[in-house]
């Protein structure tokens, strides 16, 4: 592994612009369109593609094509998560979906932070850092999560939110920034 490479998944800066990295995309380029193209491909054909391009797929995962992704070998996805049509994963960090996870349309996982300063920006460097998404999950369509958020267990995100900051288990998060509106445990909770 080069410097470059050891360095973005560290969480430290690197310059997403590498030769190193650039072999990594065009692998995941050939792998996602193969999924996403593979409409008429026999189910088991087409987890077989899930498997090579994720770096870890549980039992009975569904991913709605068309769905991208950065380099796909640092996504976990766990058991019977769904994941819904126009899904973009960026993953130069990990991200980790947890179990019985519901992902509605258009949803964006991003883990990378880009540069402010203007010079360093133009010539490539970034950073990312790790999402993770709790068991029974359920985000909304188009919600957006940022780089370093953990979303906890059995949590819902309404459509469009965006998550700027983590959010604790067991709650309905709404809004941009996403902003917790109420518990979901409880008696309350129905």
């Amino acid at each position: 592994m080069g410097e470059n490479k050891r360095r973005m998944l560290a969480g430290e800066w690197y310059v997403a612009d590498d030769e190193e990295l650039g072999a990594d995309t065009e692998r995941r380029f050939a792998l996602c369109a193969a999924y996403n193209a593979g409409g008429g491909a026999a189910p088991a054909d087409r987890a077989g593609i899930l498997a090579e391009l994720l770096g870890s797929v549980g039992e009975r995962v569904n991913i709605r094509p068309p769905f991208h992704c950065d380099f796909g070998t640092y996504i976990s996805v766990g058991d019977r998560t769904f994941v819904n049509f126009n899904a973009v994963f960026l993953d130069a960090a990990p991200i980790t979906i947890g179990a019985d996870v519901k992902i509605g349309p258009n949803v964006q996982l991003l883990t990378p932070l880009h540069e402010l300063d203007t010079e360093r920006r133009r010539a490539g460097w970034e950073r990312a850092a790790p999402i993770t998404i709790g068991d029974n999950v359920w985000l909304g369509g188009g919600v957006i999560v940022c780089p370093g958020v953990t979303i906890g267990e059995n949590t819902v995100v309404g459509a469009g939110a965006v998550v700027t900051k983590d959010l604790p288990a067991g709650v309905l998060a709404v809004g941009n920034p996403a902003r917790v509106i109420r518990s979901l445990t409880g008696p309350e909770s129905g």
